[in-house]
């Protein structure tokens, strides 16, 4: 008999919850069960699950296949009509432990009505208690502090799978983080599916700032915090203001920006207009000079034209974004872009990506060059690749204690990555 394997697909906060679900189904005493926790952020997304799901069975014709994650919250059917799936489960049940013990208990208790069990997301109002004491690298921690969105841009599913925002009390974040750091982490970063929108539904309805200068304030022996994706235009002033004084906030931040031409924007119902995007780039970089940008771009939104994307072209440079995340759009059934008339070729789609990131490319190539003779703070991830404050990879040649952060010289950029000299501790 042995334990389960679980199959993750998707974003930082599945990695998480694959996690917390390994815990919860070892405390069932579940065994040779085939997990796969899916994503649904793009058409692309969902037919990868099902080509996982259908690559396990005929790897393990005998194991029972649970399925759940954001797409199997979003269109169960599809899965449920798959002869290879045993079970499929929805987000909130999949935090649950009578889910995981009422999987224990086998094949035979298991019905054909109960083979989907994917209640209302919508109607969730509280994160589940499901946090664990930091997964993956000996080195970096995730802390999970928000779950869902409250917000419905017109491209995107996530909501209908991850639910309404909800936010995990600042008490509880910091002690998570204390015991973290007592079990030697040295970065702690911090994630959710709309991080700015993190405790709009708490008492007082504190601001994202407000937690990340408390963490700061209570945890003095955590050495770097690092924030996940943000979106610019809810940055409140405190964040700001731990941007400008904090050095150990990592000076490195991934914006949803998504477009860079206003009339798009608009029909994606995002919050935010180019200048906005350019604006809060440069006063950050204002406020700290060493600051690196990452960004979400979708090429092929409906209705794009070619001077459309040119403008989400030139908002690369005009916000001097480094580590780019291209999406070509997907159609979404269920999502308000989906239905817009004019939807761009599939072709010009693929191209216009392709475009965005060789311009990508060349900015990361412009951030690897300039840091040749630079010193760096660099958190190892395994004994020769660690990570700078702004998340730039480094080889070393000679090994290096894994977890510490080591201070080195970069001497020279080779396959995509910076190469370090020497090996003192900081």
């Amino acid at each position: 008999m042995t334990a389960p394997k679980f199959t993750t697909l998707g974003c930082r906060l599945n990695a998480y919850e694959t996690e917390a679900m390994k815990e919860l189904s070892r405390a069932a005493g579940l065994e040779d069960a085939l997990v796969v926790n899916t994503c649904a952020v793009t058409a692309e997304a969902v037919r990868k699950a099902r080509q996982e799901i259908r690559r396990l069975r005929r790897e393990n014709p005998e194991a029972p296949i649970i399925v759940t994650g954001c797409a199997a919250q979003t269109e169960p059917e599809t899965f449920a009509a798959m002869e290879e799936v045993t079970r499929v489960i929805g987000n909130t049940e999949k935090m649950q432990p009578e889910t995981w013990a009422e999987i224990a208990k086998g094949p035979d208790f298991i019905g054909k009505t109960e083979k989907v069990q994917v209640d209302d997301i919508m109607s969730v109002t509280e994160t589940a208690g499901h946090l664990i004491d930091g997964f993956g690298t000996r080195s970096r921690a995730y802390v999970q502090v928000q779950n869902g969105c409250d917000h419905r841009c017109t491209f995107c599913i996530i909501p209908y799978g991850r639910g309404n925002s909800r936010s995990v009390p600042a008490g509880v974040v910091v002690d998570q983080i204390k015991r973290l750091v007592d079990r030697g982490y040295n970065e702690v970063v911090l994630t959710g599916v709309d991080l700015t929108s993190w405790g709009a539904d708490l008492p007082a309805q504190p601001k994202l700032g407000d937690l990340v200068m408390r963490i700061l304030k209570l945890v003095p022996d955590l050495p770097r915090l690092r924030i996940s994706s943000i979106d610019s235009i809810e940055v409140d002033e405190n964040l700001m203001q731990a941007i400008a004084t904090e050095s150990r906030l990592m000076p490195h931040l991934h914006l949803s920006l998504q477009h860079g031409d206003d009339m798009i924007l608009k029909r994606m119902a995002r919050r935010h207009l180019r200048d906005d995007a350019i604006r809060f780039a440069e006063e950050a970089r204002r406020m700290r000079p060493d600051m690196t940008f990452g960004a979400d771009i979708i090429a092929g939104f409906p209705t794009e034209t070619e001077a459309h994307f040119e403008n989400s072209l030139k908002l690369v440079s005009d916000c001097d974004l480094t580590w780019l995340h291209v999406f070509p759009y997907s159609k979404r059934e269920g999502t308000p872009a989906a239905k817009i008339p004019k939807q761009v070729n599939g072709k010009v789609i693929k191209e216009r990506a392709a475009r965005l990131r060789a311009v990508g490319d060349a900015q990361v190539q412009k951030h690897l060059a300039a840091q040749v003779g630079r010193s760096h703070r660099i958190l190892m991830e395994n004994p020769h690749m660690g990570r700078t404050e702004q998340f730039t990879e480094v080889t070393f040649d000679a090994p290096q204690e894994e977890g510490q952060i080591v201070t080195a010289v970069i001497t020279a950029v080779r396959g995509g990555q910076l190469i370090a000299a020497n090996d003192e501790h900081s």
